[in-house]
């Protein structure tokens, strides 16, 4: 389904397919920090749907190789927490994110969409440390999962309302 505006105004996906490749592949790489991906994804254009479009995102993103996935977890950042989150809770994410740091060499990242914001901080909190216990070659797997479903809900929200995907409200929970 693609999102219209006025008549004669072009969809997201239109204005997507028609810019011009260096500011196609600017868009992807605010959804996904890999330079592959984002040739890959702008040079597939034209999509003819945004199903096609977001199918062959999720395709480009099961390559990345661990240096691409290690490039693109580098450019992820820690959004705010809710607020009114304790400082206990700051404390006890802290020292989870920097635990999982250590022992993986890279950010934690974990995709929220569907989880109700008062629920944020348990479920990120459960699922760093449930990931913990993981070995390394376990974690990667886990964590470019994690990258494309992040990636694929910005490009959804870029397409659904014709912003960037810098400007996603699909949550990233990253380390620091």
């Amino acid at each position: 389904m693609q999102a219209r505006g006025a008549p004669g105004t072009p969809s997201p996906l239109e204005r997507f397919n028609a810019a011009p490749a260096q500011d196609a592949e600017r868009d992807l790489l605010a959804c996904l920090h890999s330079l592959r991906w984002a040739l890959r994804v702008a040079g597939h254009r034209p999509y003819p749907d945004t199903a096609s479009l977001l199918a062959a995102a999720d395709e480009a993103a099961y390559d990345l190789s661990a240096k691409e996935l290690a490039e693109a977890l580098t450019a992820e950042s820690l959004p705010a927490l809710p607020e009114g989150t304790y400082t206990a809770a700051h404390t006890a994410l802290s020292a989870a994110h920097a635990a999982y740091e250590t022992k993986f060499g890279h950010v934690f990242v974990i995709s929220l969409d569907g989880v109700p914001e008062e629920e944020t901080l348990d479920r990120v909190l459960e699922d760093i440390r449930s990931r913990l216990a993981n070995d390394p070659e376990d974690e990667r797997v886990v964590a470019a999962e994690q990258l494309r479903r992040l990636a694929r809900g910005r490009l959804e929200t870029m397409l659904g309302d014709a912003g960037n995907c810098a400007n996603s409200p699909h949550r990233a929970v990253p380390g620091h």
